[in-house]
């Protein structure tokens, strides 16, 4: 079985160019080469020696057409390769099996963007995608609802599969080395620290946090990694762009996130594993998916919800996350207890696999 992934870019990057990044190891564990289809390839990455590389040309086009000629040069491409299956990590609409990472709709629907002509040409191409697909991987049971709601697509096409995550790179630390990260940062033993990472911070609701925690009479700091914030204060330092991201959840007490549109949220998953609880507005995708004692829920954009979820947390503090550290995330099954779904890029792989030879046999 030949397959085939098709993705914006292979590089290293957040949301699915990520998971497609995850994508391709976990197939090159199976001893398997996909084709990969993107518009831009980094040769320097170890996964670029794992794929077949087919770049689509989008540079000289006006942005707004991009999506629709990369969708359009696919068709030929993915035939001329002799793909089997082919996994769309983007918009397009000749893909067996499209992953829902999120919904423009639903994107729109929770931010009050009104639609515009661009909008329009994604969403049709979107539901081009998921009419053609076999098979439609929802990365949330949030993202299920919007494609029921949003989309009407028939409920036995849609499959509930969390995204993985790197169980060798996010684990937990022992005090001492958690007590020399904090010191690294700049965090005080005294402070309450609340990781934002973000790059989209009115979307991620650093606005509200903020009022929040200004009100708050206690020494709380909001720690915010990713883009510079428009202004910092004692409340909110910046701590710059950080690579090794594990270690700032190993440090901070809590990461924190009061999105107005989050499908999924892997830094919630990220930071569970690394031992440090998440203080999440119920609409992130990810609150099904953690365990009831590793998080904090509050209604989304409602600062007195997030007052009172604060308040518990504070006079919790102190109090991590057991963790399952040393096991294989890549080689094998990663089951932690704060969990809920094996985040093994192994188990997520083997499952797309069976999706992929179901609709072969079914030809």
């Amino acid at each position: 079985m030949k397959v085939g992934i098709s993705a914006n870019a292979l590089k290293h990057s957040g949301g699915l160019e990520r998971y497609a990044m995850d994508l391709v190891q976990g197939l090159a564990a199976r001893r398997l080469r996909p084709a990969f289809f993107a518009r831009k390839f980094d040769p320097s990455l170890a996964e670029y020696a794992l794929v077949e590389p087919h770049r689509i040309n989008v540079s000289l086009l006006p942005g707004k057409w991009r999506d629709g000629w990369f969708s359009r040069r696919l068709t030929t491409l993915r035939r001329r390769a002799g793909v089997d299956v082919l996994i769309g990590c983007n918009r397009v609409d000749t893909s067996e099996i499209a992953i829902c990472g999120g919904t423009h709709r639903g994107f729109l629907r929770a931010t009050g963007r009104p639609a515009r002509g661009s909008d329009r040409r994604q969403i049709e191409l979107e539901s081009r995608q998921y009419a053609r697909s076999r098979v439609i991987v929802a990365h949330s049971a949030l993202m299920r609802e919007e494609l029921l709601e949003l989309y009407g697509v028939d409920d036995a096409k849609i499959r509930v599969l969390c995204p993985p995550v790197d169980g060798t790179r996010f684990s937990p630390v022992d005090d001492a080395a958690r007590a020399a990260l904090r010191r690294q940062y700049g965090f005080g033993e005294h402070e309450t620290v609340l990781l934002f990472p973000s790059s989209s911070h009115e979307r991620k609701g650093l606005p509200l946090i903020q009022s929040v925690v200004d009100a708050i009479d206690a020494p709380v700091v909001v720690a915010v990694a990713g883009r510079a914030p428009e202004r910092t204060s004692e409340r909110v330092r910046y701590i710059g762009y950080v690579k090794d991201l594990e270690n700032v959840y190993r440090a901070a007490d809590y990461t924190i996130l009061a999105s107005k549109y989050e499908p999924f949220g892997l830094v919630g998953i990220e930071s569970v594993m690394c031992g440090t609880p998440v203080i999440f507005s119920s609409n992130i995708g990810c609150c099904d998916a953690i365990a009831d004692d590793a998080k904090y829920v509050f209604r989304p954009d409602d600062a007195a919800d997030l007052r009172r979820v604060l308040d518990a947390a504070l006079a919790a503090r102190g109090q991590r996350i057991a963790g399952l550290a040393g096991i294989a995330g890549i080689t094998g099954s990663r089951l932690h207890p704060a969990i809920r779904y094996d985040i093994s890029v192994t188990a997520h792989v083997d499952a797309l696999l069976g999706l992929a030879a179901d609709i072969l046999s079914s030809r």
